[in-house]
């Protein structure tokens, strides 16, 4: 499966997880997509909700297993189940999908085969800022047959779209408003369980 799968990803869903990123700019990240197959279209994944998780430590089990059954039982009530994962390497010249990702990918794919991974690329963010490119700032991986990852395309674009075109507009706003200082993981929560991981605040 995820031959011919495209991925439809919500403008909050992708801020979120790049703003992640910025707010730990020294240290590796991941998270989590959330979302549903297209009730139209059983090859097309939404991705609706997103939730960063740790930025230190991040192989680490026992936490990920906590965060993973918080967040599926959560959601699970919306109707919505884990379909991806998001990662961002410490370097920022390395765009390579590490082990921990595909590790974290393979145990996602088990539940949901067309589940996707995304890697930021952090020479597109800068592409952006500077206003040369509006295309999706991370890389798309699937695994096919083979059972390994592998990059969709040199960009990703055909297959990975955000929902709301003007989508970069809106995470430059945040970028130039240093908005990625409001984010809380899931980590920051393990650390103070007063800090919400669920961001309620982060998009008014």
């Amino acid at each position: 499966m995820g031959g011919d799968v495209r991925y439809e990803i919500g403008q909050n869903a992708y801020i979120k997880l790049v703003l992640h990123a910025l707010n730990h700019k020294t240290s590796a990240v991941n998270g989590l997509l959330l979302g549903r197959l297209s009730a139209n279209n059983n090859d097309v994944v939404e991705i609706t909700e997103s939730v960063p998780l740790f930025h230190s430590q991040i192989g680490l089990l026992p936490p990920l297993e906590i965060a993973l059954i918080q967040i599926e039982e959560f959601y699970r009530a919306q109707g919505l189940d884990i379909v991806g994962y998001f990662h961002a390497n410490e370097r920022f010249d390395d765009i390579e999908l590490g082990n921990v990702a595909r590790n974290i990918g393979d145990h996602i794919h088990r539940y949901f085969p067309q589940a996707a991974l995304l890697l930021l690329d952090n020479k597109k963010l800068e592409a952006l800022s500077k206003g040369k490119d509006r295309s999706p700032v991370v890389q798309l991986y699937t695994r096919d047959s083979s059972k390994s990852w592998k990059q969709v395309g040199s960009d990703g674009s055909s297959r990975l779209a955000i929902k709301e075109p003007s989508a970069n507009v809106v995470l430059l706003d945040y970028i130039s408003s240093q908005k990625w200082q409001d984010i809380v993981d899931f980590d920051d929560h393990l650390d103070d369980i007063s800090k919400d991981w669920l961001n309620p605040e982060l998009f008014k």
